[in-house]
Protein backbone atom coordinates (compact mmCIF):
# COMPACT_ATOMS: atom_id res chain seq x y z
CA UNK A 1 0.00 0.00 0.00
CA UNK A 2 1.25 3.57 -0.93
CA UNK A 3 1.58 5.69 1.44
CA UNK A 4 -0.06 9.54 0.15
CA UNK A 5 2.94 12.12 1.27
CA UNK A 6 2.40 14.75 3.72
CA UNK A 7 0.65 17.73 2.34
CA UNK A 8 2.81 20.67 2.58
CA UNK A 9 1.20 23.59 5.13
CA UNK A 10 -2.66 22.31 5.52
CA UNK A 11 -4.91 22.26 8.80
CA UNK A 12 -1.91 20.21 10.87
CA UNK A 13 1.02 22.01 9.03
CA UNK A 14 -0.79 25.06 10.16
CA UNK A 15 -1.19 24.00 13.62
CA UNK A 16 2.49 23.44 14.36
CA UNK A 17 3.23 26.77 13.19
CA UNK A 18 1.05 28.23 14.86
CA UNK A 19 2.32 26.77 17.81
CA UNK A 20 5.73 27.36 17.49
CA UNK A 21 4.70 31.04 16.72
CA UNK A 22 3.06 30.84 20.46
CA UNK A 23 5.74 29.27 21.80
CA UNK A 24 8.58 32.09 20.25
CA UNK A 25 6.05 34.62 21.61
CA UNK A 26 5.38 33.45 24.93
CA UNK A 27 8.05 34.76 28.01
CA UNK A 28 11.13 32.39 27.21
CA UNK A 29 13.71 35.25 25.87
CA UNK A 30 16.62 33.37 26.93
CA UNK A 31 15.77 30.71 23.80
CA UNK A 32 14.54 33.40 20.72
CA UNK A 33 16.19 36.37 19.10
CA UNK A 34 14.05 37.22 16.98
CA UNK A 35 13.99 40.83 15.53
CA UNK A 36 16.86 42.15 17.93
CA UNK A 37 20.06 43.06 17.35
CA UNK A 38 22.95 40.86 15.41
CA UNK A 39 24.51 38.46 17.93
CA UNK A 40 28.10 36.84 17.28
CA UNK A 41 28.14 34.66 13.74
CA UNK A 42 29.63 31.18 14.28
CA UNK A 43 31.09 31.51 10.59
CA UNK A 44 32.53 34.63 11.69
CA UNK A 45 33.91 32.95 14.33
CA UNK A 46 35.46 30.23 11.93
CA UNK A 47 36.92 33.07 9.62
CA UNK A 48 38.44 34.30 12.91
CA UNK A 49 40.04 30.98 13.71
CA UNK A 50 41.48 31.21 9.94
CA UNK A 51 42.53 35.02 9.47
CA UNK A 52 44.89 34.14 12.81
CA UNK A 53 46.08 30.94 11.77
CA UNK A 54 46.96 32.79 8.49
CA UNK A 55 49.07 35.27 10.61
CA UNK A 56 50.34 32.43 13.03
CA UNK A 57 51.34 30.37 10.47
CA UNK A 58 52.15 32.56 6.76
CA UNK A 59 52.25 29.98 3.99
CA UNK A 60 50.95 26.88 5.65
CA UNK A 61 47.50 28.42 5.63
CA UNK A 62 45.64 31.33 3.50
CA UNK A 63 46.52 31.62 -0.15
CA UNK A 64 49.97 30.73 -1.29
CA UNK A 65 52.18 33.93 -1.03
CA UNK A 66 55.09 34.75 -3.95
CA UNK A 67 58.37 35.22 -1.73
CA UNK A 68 58.36 39.31 -1.90
CA UNK A 69 61.00 41.70 -0.95
CA UNK A 70 59.84 43.16 2.74
CA UNK A 71 58.25 46.24 1.58
CA UNK A 72 56.31 44.05 -0.78
CA UNK A 73 55.08 41.88 1.72
CA UNK A 74 54.86 44.10 4.48
CA UNK A 75 51.71 45.39 2.46
CA UNK A 76 50.62 41.71 2.49
CA UNK A 77 50.36 40.92 6.02
CA UNK A 78 49.09 44.85 6.59
CA UNK A 79 46.36 43.47 4.51
CA UNK A 80 45.38 40.17 6.53
CA UNK A 81 45.74 42.29 9.84
CA UNK A 82 43.70 44.47 8.63
CA UNK A 83 41.18 42.04 7.71
CA UNK A 84 41.72 39.90 10.79
CA UNK A 85 41.18 43.27 13.22
CA UNK A 86 37.60 44.14 10.84
CA UNK A 87 36.22 40.37 11.68
CA UNK A 88 37.39 40.59 15.20
CA UNK A 89 35.93 44.08 16.14
CA UNK A 90 32.76 43.63 14.92
CA UNK A 91 32.17 40.30 16.50
CA UNK A 92 33.53 41.30 19.48
CA UNK A 93 30.91 44.10 19.27
CA UNK A 94 28.38 41.71 19.28
CA UNK A 95 29.06 39.53 21.62
CA UNK A 96 30.00 42.64 24.57
CA UNK A 97 26.54 44.05 23.21
CA UNK A 98 24.72 40.50 23.69
CA UNK A 99 25.51 40.15 27.00
CA UNK A 100 25.07 44.05 28.05
CA UNK A 101 21.68 43.79 26.82
CA UNK A 102 21.08 40.56 29.00
CA UNK A 103 22.11 42.35 32.48
CA UNK A 104 20.35 45.30 31.85
CA UNK A 105 16.87 43.27 30.22
CA UNK A 106 17.06 45.89 27.29
CA UNK A 107 16.56 45.11 23.63
CA UNK A 108 18.92 48.12 22.25
CA UNK A 109 20.44 48.37 18.91
CA UNK A 110 23.51 50.21 19.55
CA UNK A 111 26.03 50.76 22.49
CA UNK A 112 28.67 53.19 21.92
CA UNK A 113 30.17 51.57 25.29
CA UNK A 114 30.31 48.06 23.65
CA UNK A 115 32.05 49.47 20.11
CA UNK A 116 34.68 51.46 22.58
CA UNK A 117 35.63 48.29 24.54
CA UNK A 118 35.63 46.12 21.42
CA UNK A 119 38.12 48.75 19.47
CA UNK A 120 40.39 47.88 22.76
CA UNK A 121 40.10 44.34 22.86
CA UNK A 122 40.89 44.10 19.94
CA UNK A 123 43.73 46.41 19.72
CA UNK A 124 45.24 44.48 22.71
CA UNK A 125 44.62 41.30 20.80
CA UNK A 126 46.33 42.46 17.31
CA UNK A 127 49.85 43.62 20.12
CA UNK A 128 49.76 40.37 21.06
CA UNK A 129 49.89 38.47 17.47
CA UNK A 130 54.03 38.08 17.98
CA UNK A 131 54.29 36.49 21.28
CA UNK A 132 51.36 34.31 20.20
CA UNK A 133 53.54 33.28 17.67
CA UNK A 134 56.32 32.61 19.39
CA UNK A 135 54.30 30.25 21.92
CA UNK A 136 52.65 28.75 19.34
CA UNK A 137 56.52 27.52 17.75
CA UNK A 138 56.51 26.08 21.10
CA UNK A 139 54.12 24.51 21.11
CA UNK A 140 54.94 23.33 17.83
CA UNK A 141 58.36 22.09 18.72
CA UNK A 142 57.11 20.02 21.91
CA UNK A 143 54.20 17.93 19.83
CA UNK A 144 57.63 16.96 17.54
CA UNK A 145 59.91 16.20 19.97
CA UNK A 146 57.35 13.72 22.11
CA UNK A 147 55.78 12.05 19.23
CA UNK A 148 58.46 10.01 17.40
CA UNK A 149 56.05 9.59 14.18
CA UNK A 150 56.51 12.78 13.40
CA UNK A 151 58.64 13.88 10.63
CA UNK A 152 58.58 17.18 10.63
CA UNK A 153 57.57 20.68 11.94
CA UNK A 154 55.34 20.85 8.93
CA UNK A 155 53.49 17.87 9.39
CA UNK A 156 53.04 18.44 12.79
CA UNK A 157 51.45 22.22 11.86
CA UNK A 158 49.47 20.77 8.96
CA UNK A 159 48.08 17.66 10.08
CA UNK A 160 48.29 17.41 14.19
CA UNK A 161 44.70 17.66 15.71
CA UNK A 162 46.48 18.65 19.03
CA UNK A 163 48.28 21.62 17.58
CA UNK A 164 45.25 23.03 15.80
CA UNK A 165 43.26 22.76 19.29
CA UNK A 166 45.98 24.19 20.94
CA UNK A 167 46.42 27.22 18.52
CA UNK A 168 43.08 28.10 18.49
CA UNK A 169 42.95 27.85 22.37
CA UNK A 170 46.29 29.99 22.70
CA UNK A 171 43.58 32.93 20.30
CA UNK A 172 40.24 32.80 22.20
CA UNK A 173 42.58 32.75 25.20
CA UNK A 174 44.31 35.65 24.60
CA UNK A 175 40.64 37.33 23.56
CA UNK A 176 38.86 35.35 26.79
CA UNK A 177 41.63 37.64 28.96
CA UNK A 178 41.09 40.85 26.87
CA UNK A 179 37.30 40.88 28.07
CA UNK A 180 35.93 39.66 24.72
CA UNK A 181 32.17 37.48 25.27
CA UNK A 182 30.55 34.56 23.55
CA UNK A 183 33.21 34.91 20.67
CA UNK A 184 36.38 33.06 22.71
CA UNK A 185 34.09 29.62 23.50
CA UNK A 186 32.79 29.88 19.67
CA UNK A 187 36.10 29.61 18.81
CA UNK A 188 37.03 26.89 21.23
CA UNK A 189 33.69 24.73 20.29
CA UNK A 190 34.69 25.29 16.67
CA UNK A 191 37.96 23.25 17.37
CA UNK A 192 36.08 20.57 20.07
CA UNK A 193 34.03 19.94 16.94
CA UNK A 194 36.74 19.42 14.65
CA UNK A 195 39.29 17.76 16.64
CA UNK A 196 37.11 16.44 19.65
CA UNK A 197 39.37 18.45 21.88
CA UNK A 198 37.54 20.58 24.33
CA UNK A 199 39.44 23.29 25.86
CA UNK A 200 37.34 26.28 27.81
CA UNK A 201 39.31 29.63 27.01
CA UNK A 202 39.66 30.24 30.52
CA UNK A 203 42.41 27.35 31.42
CA UNK A 204 45.64 28.94 32.02
CA UNK A 205 47.86 27.12 30.67
CA UNK A 206 52.09 26.98 30.27
CA UNK A 207 54.56 26.62 27.50
CA UNK A 208 55.26 23.89 25.26
CA UNK A 209 51.78 22.08 25.66
CA UNK A 210 51.27 18.94 23.33
CA UNK A 211 48.32 16.77 23.30
CA UNK A 212 49.00 13.61 21.43
CA UNK A 213 45.89 12.00 19.66
CA UNK A 214 43.79 14.32 21.24
CA UNK A 215 40.14 13.04 20.82
CA UNK A 216 38.31 13.08 24.19
CA UNK A 217 40.39 15.10 25.42
CA UNK A 218 38.63 17.78 27.99
CA UNK A 219 40.63 20.56 30.00
CA UNK A 220 37.81 22.62 32.03
CA UNK A 221 37.64 26.44 32.83
CA UNK A 222 39.38 26.74 36.02
CA UNK A 223 42.30 23.93 35.06
CA UNK A 224 45.82 25.36 35.48
CA UNK A 225 48.52 23.44 33.40
CA UNK A 226 52.56 24.32 34.01
CA UNK A 227 54.90 24.05 31.50
CA UNK A 228 55.81 21.28 28.97
CA UNK A 229 52.95 19.38 30.22
CA UNK A 230 51.69 16.51 27.56
CA UNK A 231 48.58 14.89 27.34
CA UNK A 232 47.03 11.77 25.69
CA UNK A 233 43.49 11.17 24.31
CA UNK A 234 40.56 10.56 26.30
CA UNK A 235 42.13 12.51 29.16
CA UNK A 236 39.85 14.70 31.69
CA UNK A 237 40.46 17.60 33.93
CA UNK A 238 37.54 18.42 35.22
CA UNK A 239 35.30 19.52 38.08
CA UNK A 240 33.82 16.94 40.89
CA UNK A 241 30.12 17.44 41.42
CA UNK A 242 28.27 20.85 41.11
CA UNK A 243 25.61 21.45 43.43
CA UNK A 244 22.60 23.11 42.21
CA UNK A 245 20.43 26.05 42.33
CA UNK A 246 22.06 28.38 45.16
CA UNK A 247 25.01 26.18 46.32
CA UNK A 248 25.87 26.36 42.63
CA UNK A 249 29.03 28.15 42.73
CA UNK A 250 29.96 31.00 40.88
CA UNK A 251 31.27 31.08 37.59
CA UNK A 252 35.37 31.46 37.75
CA UNK A 253 35.41 29.47 41.17
CA UNK A 254 38.41 26.92 41.18
CA UNK A 255 36.79 23.74 40.67
CA UNK A 256 39.29 21.95 37.95
CA UNK A 257 42.82 20.57 38.72
CA UNK A 258 46.11 22.59 38.61
CA UNK A 259 48.90 20.51 36.34
CA UNK A 260 51.97 21.62 37.31
CA UNK A 261 55.38 21.65 34.86
CA UNK A 262 56.13 18.71 33.42
CA UNK A 263 53.48 16.11 34.22
CA UNK A 264 52.63 13.33 31.53
CA UNK A 265 49.02 11.83 31.76
CA UNK A 266 47.85 8.85 29.62
CA UNK A 267 45.19 7.87 28.17
CA UNK A 268 41.85 7.85 29.43
CA UNK A 269 42.64 8.99 32.40
CA UNK A 270 40.41 11.70 34.24
CA UNK A 271 41.42 13.91 37.08
CA UNK A 272 38.98 16.16 39.15
CA UNK A 273 38.67 18.89 41.47
CA UNK A 274 39.76 22.34 42.24
CA UNK A 275 42.05 21.09 45.34
CA UNK A 276 43.59 18.80 43.37
CA UNK A 277 47.08 19.17 42.44
CA UNK A 278 49.60 16.68 40.64
CA UNK A 279 52.98 18.05 41.26
CA UNK A 280 55.86 18.27 38.95
CA UNK A 281 57.48 15.36 36.59
CA UNK A 282 53.89 13.32 38.10
CA UNK A 283 53.05 10.25 35.80
CA UNK A 284 49.49 9.63 35.76
CA UNK A 285 48.93 6.21 34.47
CA UNK A 286 46.02 5.34 31.41
CA UNK A 287 42.81 5.43 32.88
CA UNK A 288 43.66 6.32 36.61
CA UNK A 289 40.75 7.89 38.60
CA UNK A 290 42.18 10.65 40.61
CA UNK A 291 40.01 12.93 42.71
CA UNK A 292 43.28 13.78 45.44
CA UNK A 293 46.90 15.65 45.38
CA UNK A 294 49.43 13.98 43.90
CA UNK A 295 53.25 14.22 45.19
CA UNK A 296 56.12 15.33 42.73
CA UNK A 297 57.76 12.91 40.32
CA UNK A 298 54.92 10.28 41.85
CA UNK A 299 53.69 7.22 39.36
CA UNK A 300 50.04 6.38 39.78
CA UNK A 301 48.23 3.36 38.35
CA UNK A 302 44.86 3.15 38.86
CA UNK A 303 43.01 5.00 41.16
CA UNK A 304 44.12 7.89 44.09
CA UNK A 305 40.72 9.56 45.95
CA UNK A 306 40.12 11.94 48.97
CA UNK A 307 39.87 10.39 52.49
Amino acid sequence: MTVPPVPRGGVRGDRVVDDLLDSYLSPRPEIQHLGSYELPSLEQAARLVEQGRRLLFPGFFGPTVARLPRTELREQVREWVDDLRNTLRRQVYRGLHHKTQLAAGSDQHECPDCLAQAEDITAEFLAQLPALRDQVARDVRAAYDGDPAAAGLDEVIVCYPGVFAVTVFRMASALHRAGAAVVPRMMSELAHEKTGIDIHPGAAIGDSFFIDHGTGVVVGQTTVIGNRVRLYQGVTLGALTVPRGSERPPCGAKRHPTIEDDVVIYAGATILGGDTVIGKGAVIGGNAWVTASVAPGAVVAGSVGRR
